[in-house]
């Protein structure tokens, strides 16, 4: 029988939305053995001067326990 747990992370990149989800999980699976899957829960774009300049993401990441 496995048994999952989840925790929250955020991440920002000035490049994309993706960037950021990438960056998170990334290091995410640094961090945490076993990483299974994330769930975005937030996005957000953060604008200085009528222009996008970090884009943020909040996620969730699930990880099994050894």
């Amino acid at each position: 029988m496995s048994v999952a747990r989840t925790t929250e992370i955020a991440a920002s990149s000035s490049k994309s939305f993706d960037d950021a989800l990438n960056k998170g999980v990334n290091r995410a699976c640094e961090t945490l053995d076993n990483v299974t899957g994330v769930w975005i829960k937030d996005q957000e774009a953060v604008v200085e001067d009528g222009k996008i300049s970090s884009y943020k993401v909040r996620m969730k990441v699930t990880f099994v326990l050894k």
